[in-house]
């Protein structure tokens, strides 16, 4: 009886092993999924500078991103294929090696760095809600706004942004903690409704510039020699930057494979990632150089190009274009946030009260401690350099997902007792040290310390790109080595 009391606390409905009649994600699931984790502002502007603005060759952009995509491929399929067979997320696998209160702790660090980045996150999505709400008033009355209560600031935000953040926080929360088969449609909604709004966006410039964006493309699209002292440098940096855009991911992939029907879709899913980076590659670069074309005719004295799709429609001046890619631009964002944010913590929280928390009330933590980072992010966060503290908490990752591979492929040899993942008898396979695996929390701390110097010490700043993959490397090394093979 004592037993089961003590199971209660490590045991919950969102943690326990996914019933095969509920794993219904396919690889067109999956191509949604990688769809919306680069279908970001940040995405599109870091894929169009890479190609467009930065003077690097073509083709070592070219290679250089796609590389890394299949890097990133390569490792999720590993960190996926645990959580898929046993239908377990993250957290949970994460007791195999660090141990089943151990993991509580070291699976909080990914949520802690989830709710910080929510927050920000949803301070940057209530910007589209504000600006839409600000050209609906100006339609009605274009003196409306000039009234005084618009010229108050508080924390560095008028009425109008408070009320555009609360709208953001709000509308998230609703939809995002109604569990996974909502989270599942939605990102499936999103990424086909944003690649939409891309091929609009394009035929929209076609029609009146074609052959102009055509020329621009056999330009730029010059092929050089990749094979070249000269290019190494330039095609390690495109592969690291693009790296570390993917890598937020990686470390949690298994909260979502655990969904996924067998292997072979979690593989072919998992491919799709390449394909949704040519495609929007291509859907990028072509509204880049259209819109630049568009402006420069415009705007004869432009001094540079445009890579935000935000800084594109205000030079547009045109409220009804701005209102529908703003609405798309909601959609990528809010989908963007919900796999690289929401989930994760979500799970990381019922993970660490497994016994009192759910999606609803994990959702509600979730939103409250995301209104007071997005709500002072302006005014406080931002001016004191807490995005490199961020950095360092993220320096985790890379380790810990070295030693959860060196734990299930080396040492463990993919068997995982799934009763004793829930199990808190001191004789349970992963009970280890009164819940905690010593060796892999050494094994951690020293990749911790490997990864975190590349944002630290300035010597090694230029590594900064590679922190997680000197983390991961490092991690799998020192837990192979001291681990009881």
């Amino acid at each position: 009886m004592i037993q089961n009391k003590i199971n209660i606390k490590l045991t919950n409905w969102e943690l326990v092993s996914v019933n095969p009649n509920n794993k219904t994600w396919n690889w067109k699931s999956l191509f949604c999924f990688w769809g919306c984790a680069i279908q970001s502002i940040i995405g599109f502007s870091l894929i169009a500078s890479l190609y467009i603005v930065y003077q690097v060759n073509v083709s070592i952009v070219f290679f250089g991103t796609f590389s890394a995509a299949l890097l990133v491929v390569f490792l999720c399929n590993l960190i996926g294929k645990p959580s898929q067979k046993h239908g377990i997320p993250f957290p949970v696998l994460l007791r195999t090696s660090m141990g089943i209160l151990g993991a509580r702790y070291v699976a909080i660090l990914r949520g802690l760095v989830g709710v910080f980045m929510f927050g920000v996150q949803s301070f940057f999505l209530s910007k589209s809600f504000g600006y839409l709400i600000r050209m609906t008033f100006f339609s009605i009355d274009n003196e409306f706004l000039d009234k005084e209560i618009f010229t108050f600031f508080y924390f560095g935000l008028n009425i109008i942004d408070w009320f555009a953040f609360i709208i953001s926080i709000g509308i998230q929360i609703y939809l995002f903690r109604r569990g996974q088969n909502f989270n599942k449609l939605f990102i499936n909604f999103s990424a086909i409704f944003v690649y939409i709004g891309l091929i609009l966006f394009c035929i929209i410039i076609s029609s009146t510039n074609l052959i102009d964006v055509k020329n621009s493309f056999q330009q730029l699209f010059i092929p050089g020699n990749v094979i070249s002292k000269s290019n190494i440098y330039p095609f390690l940096t495109v592969f690291g930057t693009m790296f570390a855009y993917f890598s937020i991911v990686i470390v949690n992939f298994g909260d979502f494979s655990r969904f996924v029907k067998n292997e072979k879709e979690l593989k072919k899913g998992n491919l799709s990632l390449v394909l949704n980076l040519l495609i929007f590659s291509i859907f990028s670069i072509f509204i880049v150089l259209g819109s630049d074309i568009i402006l420069n005719q415009n705007f004869p004295n432009l001094e540079r190009i445009f890579v935000s799709p935000t800084d594109i429609i205000g030079k547009f001046d045109n409220i009804f274009l701005s209102v529908i890619v703003l609405i798309f631009i909601l959609f990528a964002t809010a989908s963007t946030n919900l796999i690289a944010n929401f989930i994760p913590t979500q799970y990381s929280l019922i993970n660490l009260a497994p016994n009192t928390l759910n999606p609803n009330s994990s959702g509600v933590i979730i939103g409250i401690i995301a209104f007071f980072i997005g709500a002072t992010w302006v005014s406080i966060l931002s001016q004191i350099g807490i995005l490199s503290i961020i950095d360092t908490v993220g320096s985790f990752f890379g380790p810990i997902f070295g030693i959860v591979i060196a734990d299930y492929y080396i040492v463990k040899k993919q068997n995982i007792l799934s009763k004793d993942l829930f199990s808190a008898d001191t004789k349970g396979k992963y009970y280890y040290s009164s819940g905690w695996h010593f060796k892999a929390i050494y094994s951690l701390l020293i990749g911790f310390i490997f990864s975190s110097s590349t944002i630290w010490n300035i010597n090694f700043n230029f590594l900064q790109s590679y922190a997680w993959l000197i983390g991961a490397f490092i991690g799998f090394v020192m837990y192979y080595l001291v681990s009881d093979k």
